[in-house]
């Protein structure tokens, strides 16, 4: 299973592309000389190359490899995470992005200081920063790892040839290469994928009898409504457990969050989110097709198994064993491959770079320069993609624990979901509730993920079977719980803390989030709840006024904790109009100097908005 020159140059032409488009915007347009065009592409991206965007970003090489694998070894069940996906959009698009795009944010975790206290926002960006640094280099080294144990291609070759095309388009041409890079690289996804499943298709006989031997060998799954949490997956795990993975991902991630601050209005950042719907179910229905056609090509051409030691490398073996023939199409999908990485890996670096230099630069530095800003901004990238590197070797020499390391990078989402969730809905609680209710929520996170892990390592698994493969269903706050997992048919009864590890790896998110939500409200009202007059009212959302309209308005009011009031303008309801009684119950709070001067540099950046959205405090009687 070897590589032709075609292959070869097609993959090579990939590679090219994407560092012509980082050049590109090197040198033409503002040439990346403010962190505004840099960082955010000048808040100008229309909706559809942003949705593409966020989708190439949520569709990882560990997700192209694990979907059809996972369908191989346990059936259809996993499609119903489509479910999830309703309400996993729809949430952002209605409560996260009008916010976090009317604060006018660079960095996700500015929200934080504006709605507690600068320690909050360090302690999430701190969070942030360890997630993805662990990550960025597992993301990079393991389908490297795959394509080199299938195919005999060069493992640092490919590795390398990924990192530095990536750092060297992310450092020259800033969010705008990044995301139209995404753009193609999502094109070349769904032609590799499509490829696949064409061929295969025609090979096994045609899309009835791959759905005959998928359905004679019970592949083809029923709902199981099984309500048990240790249930590895059931319609709830799958349709409810999902949309917390789907929120931490789309809802407070700060490089899908980024994408949606580069569009040019709320409408198109709004309109983005509904965009990735669709592509989101096409994108999971094609690694399932991939994963039936997989299972009835084997059930007609049986396989060495022997030759395979983790499912990830299922799908190349497919791949190559399917493609051998037809010159070109392999390095297609190879492409499709590696462009899931670089999607992945170059959001890692951008979103890196620009919370570092707005959350631990700019506050100490408030007179840099924007000339100096934007080259420091870009030397954080080239650090990050250099890193990567690094992250990428020290990977190689881990072995099992490489699986830990993709845990760790499950393990925050959900606990930074929940820090968020605690701002935006919950407006009495405070700083000291928010920071131990984020710490308490990664104890608990790293108590069962690592805890499962290690209560597991003893066990012993057969090359498929009983091998680790959790799909990885998203790039940067969802769930990517790679456990050892038994076999269906030899899964032993456990009690105890056993019991407690073998929680659904897809109720972890929403398991740890409640953990912060819960802690920080018990801390909260302990330690003195935050006054609603003290709380700026762009910054929460209060969902119980909403849910019960009905309700007199008196009671309403008492729903809202003292929160004061942000009239809309009947005629624009994009118009927010913000309170006297809010701009100055802000102001003369307590708040410290520098949350004035931010508050203040905020509503006077509405003014300035491009968006045709004007921002107008008045005097209001409440």
């Amino acid at each position: 299973m070897r590589f032709s020159i075609l292959d070869y140059v097609i993959f090579a032409l990939l590679l090219v592309l994407s560092s012509a488009i980082g050049l590109y915007y090197a040198l033409s347009g503002g040439k990346q000389r403010t962190t505004q065009e840099f960082l955010l592409a000048n808040r100008s991206m229309s909706f559809l190359p942003v949705a593409l965007s966020l989708l190439a970003t949520f569709q990882s090489a560990v997700a192209i490899l694990g979907v059809p694998s996972e369908i191989y070894r346990f059936g259809t069940e996993y499609w119903f995470l489509g479910c999830s996906y309703i309400l996993g959009l729809l949430i952002p698009a209605y409560i996260f992005i009008p916010v976090f795009y009317r604060l006018r944010l660079t960095s996700t975790y500015e929200y934080l200081e504006l709605r507690f206290s600068k320690a909050v926002r360090i302690c999430g960006t701190i969070t942030f920063i360890f997630q993805m640094v662990i990550y960025m280099g597992v993301v990079l080294y393991a389908p490297a790892l795959a394509f080199n144990a299938v195919t005999g291609f060069s493992l640092w070759g490919a590795v390398l040839s990924m990192g530095l095309v990536c750092t060297i388009y992310t450092t020259l041409g800033g969010l705008k290469a990044v995301i139209w890079t995404d753009v193609i690289q999502t094109l070349v996804m769904f032609a590799g994928q499509l490829a696949v499943i064409i061929v295969g298709t025609i090979k096994v006989g045609g899309i009835e009898e791959v759905w005959k031997i998928a359905t004679e060998n019970n592949k083809i799954s029923g709902i199981n409504l099984n309500p048990d949490p240790f249930e590895r997956h059931s319609f709830w795990s799958l349709a409810i457990g999902g949309i917390f993975m789907m929120l931490s991902l789309y809802g407070v991630n700060q490089a899908q969050v980024q994408r949606y601050l580069s569009s040019r209005s709320e409408k198109e950042a709004i309109l983005s989110c509904y965009a990735v719907f669709p592509c989101q179910q096409l994108v999971l229905a094609l690694g399932c097709l991939t994963g039936l056609v997989m299972f009835a090509y084997y059930k007609i051409n049986p396989m060495a198994t022997s030759q395979i030691t983790i499912p990830d490398q299922m799908v190349l073996y497919f791949v190559m064993d399917i493609l051998k023939d037809l010159p070109g199409l392999p390095g297609l999908f190879v492409a499709c491959l590696f462009s899931g990485a670089l999607s992945t890996i170059s959001s890692a670096f951008n979103s890196l770079a620009t919370v570092t230099m707005q959350d631990l630069i700019k506050p100490h530095f408030p007179n840099l320069s924007e000339s100096k800003a934007t080259l420091l901004s870009k030397v954080l990238a080239l650090g990050y993609g250099l890193l990567c590197l690094g992250m990428a070797y020290i990977s190689s020499l881990m072995g099992s624990v490489l699986q830990a390391a993709l845990s760790i990078f499950g393990m925050v989402g959900g606990p930074l979901l929940g820090l968020f969730c605690l701002g935006f809905f919950f407006p009495f609680t405070n700083s000291i509730g928010a920071i131990t209710g984020l710490v308490s929520g990664l104890l608990m996170a790293f108590w069962i993920g690592i805890g499962g892990f290690v209560s597991k390592m003893s066990a012993t698994s057969s090359p498929i079977l009983n091998a680790t493969s959790i799909p990885e269903m998203g790039n940067f706050t969802t769930m990517v719980m790679t456990t050892l997992l038994t076999s269906q048919t030899a899964t032993k009864s456990v009690s105890g803390l056993q019991r407690f590890y073998s929680l659904s790896y897809m109720w972890y998110s929403a398991h740890n989030s409640t953990t912060v939500v819960i802690v920080g409200i018990i801390v909260s009202l302990l330690t003195g709840p935050t006054k609603g007059c003290d709380v700026d009212p762009r910054t929460v959302y209060l969902v119980l006024p909403k849910l019960l309209f009905f309700l007199p308005e008196r009671c309403k009011e008492k729903l809202r904790y003292g929160v004061p009031h942000i009239a809309e303008d009947e005629h624009n309801p994009s118009d927010v109009i913000v309170t006297e009684k809010s701009y100055n119950g802000f102001l003369n709070g307590s708040a410290k100097m520098s949350e004035k001067e931010e508050m203040e540099e905020k509503l006077s950046g509405f003014a300035r908005s491009d968006t045709g959205h004007s921002y107008i405090v008045q005097e209001t009687s409440l």
